[in-house]
């Protein structure tokens, strides 16, 4: 068995499509492109592929990764060039790495987040000093409404770091770090109300971070 860790970028064709569409996107392109996948054990089995941290509803991203596992060897640019052709707009294959079977699962590895987020701001050194504010807190109580009721927890520790990366046309673009694992999950646009800023104009991935293998 082969495994083969795919980073790609997903583009606004595809930004308001749900995690598991996606996958299903992949499972149809990867059998057009005749990548023979590997295979789960069981009563219900199912192709070996594992997106790392889903990536919000509206969101873009550079730095999507995905393992794939094959049941033949190939190489990563024989598998690269079959792929890309058979793929929709909004999805792009920017790099393809053969890693060790016995790596942890890739969505285990992830460890923080990098985005750019641009938001409407009128007042660039009020940016400024919210976000100085911010970063001076130790903790920022929070909640968040979800499907099965309010969770309140603690944002600031899922703030590695934030700064204003530029600012034009009263557009404030921020750069922001946030945590990624199995104990947290920081949201961009909950980090831009935090800051008492209106929603974001758009949010993109620049980067997932990985625990060092």
């Amino acid at each position: 068995m082969n495994r083969l860790r795919v980073r790609f970028g997903r583009g606004a064709e595809l930004k308001f499509i749900s995690h598991l569409d996606l996958t299903r996107v992949w499972h149809r392109a990867l059998r057009r492109a005749g990548i023979a996948l590997a295979y789960s054990e069981g009563f219900n089995p199912h192709p070996k592929l594992s997106l790392a941290a889903p990536l919000q509803l509206g969101a873009t991203s550079e730095a999507e990764l995905m393992d794939v596992y094959t049941v033949q060897p190939i190489t990563a640019a024989a598998f690269a060039t079959r792929l890309r052709s058979e793929l929709p707009p909004g999805l792009d294959v920017l790099h393809v790495v053969p890693v060790r079977l016995n790596l942890p699962a890739l969505q285990a590895q992830v460890r923080f987040a990098d985005y750019l987020v641009r938001v409407g701001a009128l007042d660039e050194p009020g940016v400024g000093q919210a976000i100085m504010i911010l970063l001076e807190r130790n903790t920022l109580p929070w909640q968040h409404q979800r499907d099965t009721g309010i969770k309140s927890y603690d944002l600031r520790p899922l703030i590695a770091s934030l700064k204003l990366a530029a600012y034009a046309d009263d557009i404030a673009t921020l750069d922001m770090r946030l945590k990624s694992d199995a104990t947290g999950t920081g949201r961009p646009e909950q980090v831009v109300r935090a800051l008492g800023l209106n929603n974001p104009l758009d949010i993109h991935r620049t980067r997932l971070i990985l625990e060092p293998s």
